[in-house]
C-alpha cells in the first residue's frame, strides 16, 4: 500500500472516529480464537509421535484450542467472556484443567481509571483478581489492510513472558529451568535459555474508537479487531455498534480479593502440587491442598 493511500485512510476513519466520539459508543464484538500447541511440551512421549497421532491428538485438542468469545463494550468499560459450548457426547466435561477444578472468569476493564478484574474459581474456592490495567508501549505501524468493511492499523509492542502464567508452568519450561538452574550452581555456562519476551502484533480501527480489545489487551485508539501472541491469534468476526439492547458492564465483586501477582503465586504453588502429585503416579487426594 502506498504512503499516499495509507495518509488517505488514516484521515478518512479519524474523520469518521470523531463523528463517532461525538454520540456514546457501545457495542458487543465477537472473536475467534485459535492457540497453538509445541509438542516438545509432551517431552518424549510428543517426540516419538507420528505425525498420524499428533494430528489425532490435535482434533482432540481442538475444543480447548479453539474458543469463541464476546466483548461488550462502552467508551471506557468492556468485559471479556468466553461464550459456553454445548458438549459433544463422549468428550467429557467442561474445559477446565487442574482435574476439573479450574476455571477463569470473563475481564473487566476500564480503560479511564486503568481498573482490572476477573473473577476466578480454583478447587471451588472463588478469587476476585483486582489491579491495574498490563498496558502494553505499543509502536503504530504505517501499514493498514481491511478486516471486512473496516479498515485497521497495525501497532506491535512486546511483553515478558513473566506475565504470560502458562509459558512458566508448563513442563518443558518447568524442566529447562531445573535444568539450567543445576548447571548455574555448578559454574557452568547456559546452552539454551527459554524466551524471556514475546511479540504482540495487534490490527485496531479508529473507525470504531474505543481502545478495548480481547483478552487483556486494548490502549490503541481504536477498537482491534485482530491480534497475535507467539502461540495464538484473535480474530474478529461480528461487531455490532450502539445495539438496540442496553449493554451493561458490571465489574465482578465475589470472591477472596488478591492481587494479579499474589493469585498467579497461589496458581503456580497448586500447580506445582498437583505436578509432584500426579508424578508420584497418583490420584490421592486430587482436590486437596491449602490456599
Amino acid at each position: 500500500m502506498s504512503k499516499a493511500t495509507f495518509s488517505f485512510l488514516m484521515i478518512c476513519t479519524f474523520l469518521f472516529s470523531a463523528v463517532i466520539t461525538a454520540q456514546e459508543i457501545t457495542g458487543v464484538a465477537t472473536y475467534q480464537s485459535k492457540r497453538t500447541v509445541d509438542m516438545s511440551n509432551f517431552g518424549r512421549r510428543g517426540q516419538q509421535m507420528s505425525e498420524a497421532q499428533k494430528k489425532q491428538m490435535m482434533e482432540r485438542m481442538k475444543r480447548f484450542l479453539e474458543k469463541e468469545y464476546t466483548l461488550s463494550f462502552t467508551k471506557d468499560e468492556s468485559f471479556y467472556k468466553e461464550e459456553a459450548k454445548l458438549e459433544t457426547p463422549g468428550q467429557g466435561g467442561g474445559g477446565r484443567g487442574f482435574g476439573g477444578g479450574f476455571t477463569q472468569g470473563g475481564i473487566y476493564s476500564n480503560r479511564a481509571s486503568n481498573d482490572y478484574a476477573r473473577e476466578n474459581d480454583m478447587m471451588g474456592k472463588t478469587f476476585l483478581v483486582k489491579d491495574t490495567l498490563n498496558n502494553l508501549n505499543w509502536e503504530l505501524v504505517k501499514e493498514s489492510k481491511m478486516i471486512g468493511q473496516y479498515p485497521v492499523f497495525k501497532a506491535v509492542a512486546t511483553r515478558s513472558l513473566e506475565t504470560n502464567l502458562w509459558s512458566r508452568m508448563g513442563r518443558r519450561a518447568r524442566e529447562l529451568q531445573e535444568k539450567n538452574d543445576s548447571i548455574k550452581k555448578a559454574g557452568g555456562t547456559v546452552a539454551e535459555e527459554e524466551p524471556k519476551t514475546e511479540e504482540i502484533v495487534a490490527w485496531y480501527t479508529p473507525m470504531i474508537p474505543a481502545s478495548h480489545g480481547p483478552d487483556e489487551f486494548g490502549g490503541l485508539p481504536g477498537l482491534i479487531l485482530e491480534l497475535s501472541t507467539s502461540n495464538t491469534t484473535i480474530l474478529c468476526t461480528k461487531v455490532v455498534l450502539n445495539p438496540k439492547e442496553p449493554v451493561n458492564i458490571e465489574a465482578p465483586v465475589k470472591g477472596k480479593e488478591v492481587s494479579r501477582e499474589e493469585y498467579t503465586k497461589i496458581l503456580e504453588e497448586k500447580g506445582k502440587e498437583m505436578a509432584e502429585r500426579f508424578g508420584r503416579g497418583g490420584r490421592r487426594g486430587q482436590g486437596g491442598g491449602r490456599f
